[in-house]
């Protein structure tokens, strides 16, 4: 069980908890944290500079740390720092877990929380907080020990001058230079100062070639290092790369030869093995993709390397996973073995058991899944397995639509500055995209969604019956998709917005969702865009076969109700005439509701004979429901009509408003520049 923790208490980790995932996270605000690590001694200081773990030093220099970097979740956004316990030096006596902002403060963030989760995702302890100010960098929590027993203390404490100011304090020597291009390498090191992309350093030409392994570790392990100047933490600003063009065709009808081909792919084996080669190819290929791939699977950012077919003897038996995974940096190379699913093929627990067994006896570090699947909850498995099992080796599972969101994410707002490894990823993407690869999006509502469609209908469903609590988790699959499509095609970090209960206890989450279902008859999500008016809110009413989405939004605070009205007009010009804005008033029980038609013809429709000024705004907009379990490219079917029932709504409606921005405080007439008296040099 999670433990709550207030500020300064402490809980012990179970003795089992050999690996362990930091998550800092955040809601409020669109701020990005950080995340940082220090390796503290017994003084309470860093013994050296590469004890201090960040972006551009994403790793200490015994690998027992790691910087898995910055990520947009439907929880909202999280930074994830891993820790291997077993390998933390003994002089190591405490970890301290930190975050810093390079814009704004901790105290626009709102509430923060950090997570401590084990091997298998499962919450070890939560601590809340609310406390922050001015505060630019705040160490949330510490892991630390104590004899022979790890535990985790909840700090809560800040500093308003930044990471660079906080690494100090811990005896890091910081060397930000102002006056070296931010864009470019840092000679004495890593580079804290103005933080902008996240973008990892370079490596230099000594880490372009890939070192010899021997046993496990680089033979590079025992050269030492050379003396850098101090740690730098200005961040790179990436390039932007121009896709390539194809312009020599002589009719439109020609098609360019493509990079990964359908024609002639099977099903079963054969259409996961396609799927698998193309995948590692592209990894190989396109570094920043392997990066964001491989930090969702807990890996540390380095070179990656990646083998299918790999087989390995288990007793009598021989295990073929299929593929095997490296990443190495520094003197440490990190391994997991995957398994990949395409099409309906479903994961099984006792081959993920015996893959978790084959990487105990060879000290890899995670098993990872890939299927259709997309589980209800990030973090979550779409299969359970043994949890002993977990004990040293973390599993972790990744859904091909992730993978797809990923590419497109980095393809459209990344950072892949090479316009080769741009063409790669996209024929990669094109690949995926095609039916016949086997991968797909979130396209099957799952089996028992016919008969539950059609109690809801009857009247004749009740929470408790176990088909609508499966049907429930699809839906809440259905929203986790919403959230992580939007993420990549608008570029920022959509959240999937939940009670912080059913964020962390998925069976009350399914209960929620069916009791509302079988009260009801509806569905309901509420996607958090950054930089949008308000909320978008979708409900898929069954009983109705209606689609409803709906925005709501303060009105400007100033100005006569008509002046209020006004504003909103001008913001929906081009927003469909179905439309139906609702106008609250101030004074209790005083709201109207006319379609946007109707008030672009009489404003005054809205406002005549209502009491107190207009407060806030509610728009929505009813679209078709698609009724059919799965499929694709159809909007016959759910899970595309709601798909494209969020999509138009926010392009036409959510996209073009912009909340109020009062004017800035006038002068009184009394003040004038006349009156300003020079002071003498």
């Amino acid at each position: 069980m999670s433990s709550i923790l207030a500020k300064g208490q402490n809980v012990s980790l179970p003795d089992d908890a050999v690996r362990i995932d930091v998550v800092l996270g955040w809601t409020e605000a669109e701020i990005e944290i950080d995340a940082s690590a220090l390796l503290l001694r017994a003084d309470g200081k860093v013994g050296c500079d590469g004890d201090f773990i960040f972006y551009n030093q994403p790793e200490s220099p015994d690998g027992s740390v790691r910087f898995l970097g910055t990520s947009a979740t439907e929880e909202g956004a999280q930074a994830r720092i891993a820790i291997d316990l077993s390998t933390v030096p003994d002089t190591v006596r405490t970890v301290a877990l930190a975050g810093s902002v390079g814009a704004g403060t901790f105290g626009q963030l709102g509430k923060l929380a950090f997570r401590v989760v084990d091997g298998a995702g499962h919450s070890l302890a939560e601590y809340v907080t609310a406390d922050a100010t001015s505060e630019s960098a705040f160490v949330f929590g510490e892991v630390y020990r104590r004899g022979a027993q790890w535990k985790i203390r909840a700090v809560g404490q800040g500093w308003d001058s930044g990471l660079a100011g906080l690494a100090a304090d811990f005896g890091v020597d910081v060397d930000d230079d102002s006056g070296q291009d931010a864009t470019e390498p840092s000679l004495g090191g890593a580079a804290v100062a103005g933080q902008e992309s996240v973008v990892p350093a370079p490596m230099g030409p000594s880490d372009t070639s890939a070192p010899e392994v021997v046993g496990g570790r680089s033979s590079r392990a025992d050269t030492p290092a050379p003396r850098s100047k101090g740690v730098r933490t200005a961040k790179r600003v990436a390039k932007k790369t121009k896709p390539m063009e194809f312009k020599l065709a002589e009719h439109e009808a020609w098609q360019p030869a493509r990079l990964f081909s359908v024609f002639g792919v099977g099903a079963g084996e054969e259409q996961e093995r396609r799927a698998t080669s193309a995948l590692i190819a592209t990894m190989q290929a396109v570094r920043p993709f392997a990066r964001a791939l491989c930090a969702r699977m807990g890996a540390p950012a380095g070179s990656f390397e990646g083998y299918v077919e790999v087989q390995y003897q288990r007793g009598d038996s021989t295990v073929i996973p299929d593929a095997v995974l490296k990443v190495i940096r520094g003197g440490r190379v990190w391994t997991g073995l995957l398994e990949v699913k395409t099409g309906n093929g479903k994961l099984r627990r006792e081959q993920l058991e015996s893959y978790l067994e084959v990487a105990r006896k060879n000290k890899y570090d995670v098993v990872v899944s890939l299927s259709n699947d997309v589980p209800a909850g990030p973090g979550e498995l779409p299969v359970q397995v043994d949890r002993r099992k977990l004990a040293k080796i973390a599993l972790r599972h990744l859904s091909w639509a992730e993978v797809m969101h990923e590419a497109r994410m980095l393809l459209s707002h990344g950072s892949i500055d090479d316009d080769l490894q741009a063409w790669i990823l996209s024929e990669f993407l094109r690949y995926l995209c095609h039916p016949r690869s086997g991968a797909s999006e979130f396209v099957d509502m799952g089996r028992h969604w016919v008969a539950v469609r059609d109690a809801v209908m009857a009247g004749t469903l009740r929470a408790g019956d176990q088909k609508v609590l499966a049907v429930a988790d699809a839906w809440m699959s259905l929203s986790r998709h919403l959230a992580l499509r939007l993420t990549a095609e608008l570029g920022v970090g959509v959240k999937h917005v939940l009670s912080r209960r059913h964020r962390t206890d998925p069976a009350a989450r399914s209960a929620a969702v069916a009791e509302r279902l079988a009260g009801e008859g509806t569905f309901e999500a509420v996607l958090r865009i950054p930089d949008t008016a308000g909320d978008l809110m979708v409900i898929a009413d069954v009983r109705t076969n209606r689609i409803r989405c709906r925005t709501s939004f303060d009105a400007p605070n100033e100005g006569t109700a008509g002046r209020r009205l006004s504003w909103l007009l001008r913001q929906l010009q081009d927003a469909p005439g179905d439309v139906q804005v609702e106008a609250v008033f101030s004074v209790r029980g005083n709201e109207a509701c006319e379609h946007l038609d109707t008030v672009r013809g009489n404003p005054k429709v809205l406002t005549d004979g209502r009491a107190g000024e207009i407060v806030s705004f509610s728009l929505e907009r009813a679209f078709p429901m698609g009724n059919r379990r799965s499929g694709s490219g159809t909007a016959a079917t759910f899970i595309a009509s709601v798909t494209a029932a969020t999509d138009a709504f926010y392009g036409s409606v959510v996209q073009p408003l912009r909340g109020w921005v009062p004017p800035a405080p006038k002068q009184p007439e009394s003040s004038n520049a006349d009156d300003v008296v020079p002071v003498d040099a």
